[in-house]
């Protein structure tokens, strides 16, 4: 009897029962009895923004106004969602914590089985575990998928976590709104202050000169001294006359008078708009340099408020919208663990490495001997 014992255990397969009957029955063991059941809730959105129709009437055929995807809030979304932002948000009063580490979990799929406390490192690591974000770039839809072991746990951590997607975008759209109107309030608010300081040396000007408009009073000026060449012209002709005629009239004296009198008034208005510093003439250059100045701050200052509307107009083209197309659903039963495609696959698996190590053995035995 002794001596059979040798011989059974020679031809039993150790090998076989160590790489193919203990995996499987642990797995057995596990995905069977062991395993928690694991909940998936799905949600589906887009961001979206509105796209400006072009301004050509050839761009206006071709091209109505409608939607473009925002691709760069899609990716900030996406990336917040999975961050650890998102996992200190969402772990407010350890909701994710407690949803994740209680008594109806399995040991082997709670965290923190061993009850001492875990870093958020490796609470983060757990939750990149148990939350996915997929974008499809030929849809522009992102998929988000959240695993937990009960269907309100799961729908509700999904729920929150599209919330704050939606949040991340709409702090994107706030702060580039923010910016974009700023400089341009700030270019209104610098040209405000120019128009006004041009203005303001344009009046002390005339104030100070005690002229409107030179130019157009020199024009009067002009005008008015034609006027008292016309009348002295007629006076010297009276006066000649008189002369020739009646050189005793006592209206010669009169006319003399009414000569120089012209003569001095000329002389006075033509040196108002010509001859000295202080001449309308003196002033026009001055003048129509701060008048230059002024018409350019005014013209800087529309242009200024037309940036700003373009400026509104374009932060509100740019909003973007967080659109839901699949709302995050409650699940009426788990989806994993999938217990017999994983036991089968263990023993497929399992069976493989038999093979290939049975192989490797006797290749190895082959070569000895």
């Amino acid at each position: 009897m002794l001596t059979r014992l040798p011989i059974l255990t020679k031809k039993f397969d150790w090998l076989f029962l160590l790489i193919v009957v203990i995996p499987t029955f642990l797995s057995v063991i596990y995905f069977v009895f062991l395993a928690s059941d694991v909940y998936i809730s799905e949600s589906k959105f887009v961001v979206r923004s509105p796209e400006k129709p072009a301004a050509t009437g050839l761009g206006v055929m071709l091209k109505s106004a409608g939607f473009s995807n925002a691709g760069d809030e899609v990716y900030a979304a996406k990336d917040y969602v999975v961050s650890r932002d998102a996992l200190r948000a969402l772990n407010d009063r350890d909701y994710f914590t407690k949803s994740y580490d209680n008594e109806n979990i399995s040991i082997f799929d709670r965290f923190n089985p061993t009850g001492v406390s875990g870093s958020f490192e490796d609470l983060y690591k757990y939750y990149t575990q148990k939350v996915a974000v997929e974008h499809d770039t030929a849809s522009s839809i992102t998929k988000l998928t959240v695993r937990a072991y009960s269907a309100s746990d799961a729908r509700a951590i999904n729920e929150k976590l599209l919330e704050m997607a939606e949040a991340t975008v709409n702090k994107l759209n706030e702060r580039g709104r923010r910016d974009l109107i700023h400089f341009a309030q700030a270019e209104v608010s610098d040209a405000q202050a120019k128009a006004q300081a041009a203005g303001a040396a344009l009046a002390a000007f005339r104030n100070k000169e005690g002229v409107v408009d030179p130019e157009k009073q020199a024009l009067l000026q002009a005008q008015m001294i034609s006027k008292l060449q016309d009348e002295l012209i007629a006076a010297k002709t009276q006066r000649a006359q008189l002369r020739k005629f009646a050189p005793r009239n006592s209206q010669v004296q009169v006319v003399d008078t009414q000569i120089a009198e012209l003569e001095q008034e000329i002389a006075d208005q033509t040196r108002m708009v010509a001859g000295d510093r202080k001449s309308l003439a003196g002033n026009a250059a001055e003048y129509q340099r701060l008048q230059l100045a002024t018409q350019f701050a005014d013209k800087q200052l529309a242009s200024s408020m037309s940036s700003l509307e373009e400026a509104k107009n374009e932060a509100r083209r740019k909003q973007a919208y967080v659109e839901r197309i699949v709302e995050p659903n409650l699940p009426d039963s788990p989806l994993e663990p999938r217990r017999f495609r994983s036991v089968l696959a263990t023993l497929l698996i399992s069976l493989i490495g038999w093979g290939v190590a049975k192989m490797l053995i006797a290749g190895v035995r082959e070569h000895v001997g």
